[in-house]
């Protein structure tokens, strides 16, 4: 397995918040693994510096000192690391009416019961092996004190707009340390109950991870898959200097944009692709995948397969096991986000 995961509960300190993402590695591990556990250390403190800088220039710096790392890890690894991987981020941020980071700060025991729960389901293409490697429960207590599931918060005071849809917002295209975890204090930050909310979901990728919300229903993508075969990739890497091959960059990489893959960064840039939405009431889940599912379902087949099952755990095996049946050829990992309670006329009639 090259692929990582991570997700911060109650994220930047405040309540409802999350942060999410699906690292998928290739030529090695070293890069997925390293994004597992520092982006969203990365993103964090890009966030507390510039808290007036707009989310999806936050996630272009974000992108770019990633970049820069990985590319200072080949280097004093003198070529012996020149792993890559592709990336899908998300981050969802309660924010006022204008905009703004929406907060205050509240004992712990006022903070609102919890409907929103999560999961994430790793395997290999052949066997089908869940998320309950050394990898994955490591990042899983990293990240939370739950093994595979937790709240995220929910609230029912929160206003909603109309439905929306989501906005592209394409960004123009340090020393290495490890960076210190984040300590989020137990009393975390809570919107006041007065003030209109909305939730907004900033989605952010860089090669064919991709992000697909369910709304109402139907797929919604999120994020665009940078590859060789894609036509305006392709002029990008010619103008670059590089050539496709076969649907790859120079020959050799299927993706023309990731982090890490220092030898290539001429061409294989690190700049995300990024989207805005805001929440509603029709939403009701996420899915972040690598393309181990991609290659095999297309974005309204994984909705369907998902829709209707209330535990994103088994939501995520749902998928996993549907995309084996399909022989997928591909490593896999999924991570289900439930934004709300299955649709009732979705749910099994019991018998009375």
């Amino acid at each position: 397995m090259e692929d990582a995961h991570s997700y911060v509960f109650d994220y930047a300190g405040v309540h409802g918040q999350g942060f999410f993402a699906v690292f998928d590695g290739h030529a090695g591990r070293e890069a997925a693994d390293w994004c597992g556990q520092n982006f969203h250390e990365y993103m964090l403190l890009t966030l507390q510096a510039n808290p007036e800088t707009t989310i999806p220039d936050v996630y272009n710096q974000t992108f770019h000192k990633v970049d820069k790392s990985l590319s200072k890890i080949s280097e004093d690894s003198q070529g012996k690391i020149h792993s890559g991987c592709t990336a899908v981020t998300a981050f969802l941020r309660i924010e006022g009416a204008d905009g703004r980071q929406s907060f205050l700060k509240t004992p712990p025991d006022s903070l609102s019961t919890p409907t929103l729960v999560k999961d994430v389901h790793d395997a290999e293409s052949d066997d089908s092996r869940s998320a309950s490697g050394d990898a994955a429960e490591e990042q899983s207590k990293r990240s939370s004190p739950s093994r595979l599931k937790k709240a995220l918060g929910r609230f029912s005071h929160a206003s909603r707009s109309p439905l929306s849809t989501p906005r592209s917002l394409s960004p123009s295209t340090s020393s290495l340390e490890k960076v210190p975890p984040s300590s989020v204090s137990t009393s975390s930050q809570q919107p006041p109950a007065e003030t209109p909310l909305r939730r907004v979901l900033y989605v952010a990728n860089a090669g064919d991870a991709r992000g697909v919300l369910c709304r109402g229903g139907r797929a919604l993508r999120l994020t665009y898959d940078h590859k060789g075969t894609d036509k305006q990739e392709a002029k990008r890497i010619m103008d670059s200097g590089g050539f496709v091959m076969s649907g790859r960059v120079n020959g050799v990489l299927a993706v023309t944009r990731s982090l890490g893959d220092s030898s290539m960064k001429e061409f294989v840039v690190g700049a995300p692709y990024t989207t805005e939405t805001e929440l509603t009431e029709d939403d009701e889940m996420l899915i972040l995948a690598c393309d181990g599912i991609w290659d095999v379902l297309d974005d309204q087949a994984a909705c369907e397969v998902v829709r209707a099952i209330s535990d994103p755990q088994e939501a995520a095996a749902a998928l996993v096991q549907e995309a084996t049946h399909r022989y997928t050829n591909d490593n896999i990992t999924v991570m289900v986000i439930r934004l709300k309670d299955v649709p009732s006329e979705l749910k099994p009639v019991t018998a009375v």
